[in-house]
Order: structure tokens, then sequence, then C-alpha cells
């Protein structure tokens, strides 16, 4: 995808996500939380601090997967998603990693529309 069309998808899948939760358009860590959530399984509940920025970490994690940068290792005793690297993840810059995990995200949200 072209900027252009990361940014366009984006706007949209911003747009879906604020009507689905009847909330103003979310930036990237709403999204990076939510996805967080996503993927623990466990439902929405009240987080610490710590357990939203490990939220953020799986989000990360589970969306450079996609990539081939990590595995999922298992599940500890709580059900929290443990991943471990396998690839070298280059170093973007800043407006880069902005418009590779968008349009990590979009692919995200995208397989969860076609998965279900």
């Amino acid at each position: 995808m072209t900027p252009a069309e990361i940014n366009l998808k984006w706007s949209m899948l911003q747009q879906r996500i604020a009507e689905d939760f009847d909330n103003e358009k979310p930036d990237l860590k709403v999204m990076l939380f939510l996805i967080g959530v996503q993927e623990l399984g466990q439902g929405p509940r009240k987080f610490s601090k710590r357990q939203k920025e490990e939220l953020m970490h799986i989000a990360n994690c589970k969306l450079f997967s996609l990539m081939g940068f990590y595995e999922l290792e298992g599940l500890d005793q709580d059900g929290w998603p443990h991943w471990k690297r396998v690839g070298v993840i280059p170093n973007y810059t800043l407006l880069e990693q902005e418009m590779v995990l968008k349009s990590l995200m979009i692919e995200y949200f995208e397989s969860m529309e076609n998965d279900g």
C-alpha cells in the first residue's frame, strides 16, 4: 500500500472503531490497547497502568508477528500471551514506524473481519 492508501484506510478504520465504541477517533496508542485487549482474550475490564503498557506490548508483538519478527511462545499462568523476537526489526524513522504500525493495524482488523 502507498502512504496515501494507508492513511485513507487508517482514517476509515479509526471512524469505524469510533462508531463501534461510541467514542472519538482513536490514536495509535488506543488502537494498540484495543488490540492488546483482543489478543489477551479476557474481555474488557479495569487494567492497571502497568497492565495497559503490557497490553500495548502484546499488540506490538502481535502486529510485528505479521511481518515475521515475533512468534507466540505461549501463555503464562494468568493467560497472558508471551512472545519472542525471532527477527531483527529495521531501524525505522518515526514516520516509517507510524506507517508500518498503521498498515499492520489495518491488516489485523481486516483479518479479524474475514475470520469472523
